[in-house]
């Protein structure tokens, strides 16, 4: 088992903001690079239509999760919130309760690690 703190976002782009979500989405993905070395994983994944968006993101562990969330609430959720609207967040891992916290205004549904392996 590991300490990762994974989730799968899900969204529904707003309509006529594809172009400025496509912007704010190269702006996000750059800033997480470059300042964020506990994400290992932020991908993110459009529909043929362009309506819909889901987010791959996974952390090293719960610390470097508040880290991302911290600097997406500062620099960020603003200008997201006005581009997209959360459908819904599917969280893997055991996160810390400031994590589960911090994500719980998403309606995040949580799945503990049981078993598994990484390689």
């Amino acid at each position: 088992m590991t300490e990762n703190v994974s989730w799968v976002i899900q969204m529904n782009i707003n309509s006529g903001k594809l172009e400025d979500f496509k912007t704010l989405m190269t702006e996000m993905v750059n800033s997480t690079n470059e300042f964020e070395p506990g994400a290992l994983n932020y991908e993110w994944y459009l529909n043929g239509e362009g309506t819909n968006c889901h987010i791959y993101e996974r952390y090293e562990n719960s610390a470097a999760t508040l880290t991302h969330l911290g600097n997406f609430g500062e620099k960020f959720a603003g200008r997201f919130m006005e581009l997209a609207t959360p459908t819904g967040i599917t969280v893997y891992g055991n996160p810390s309760a400031e994590v589960r916290e911090g994500l719980k205004g998403l309606g995040a549904v949580h799945y503990d690690q049981i078993g598994g392996f990484r390689r």
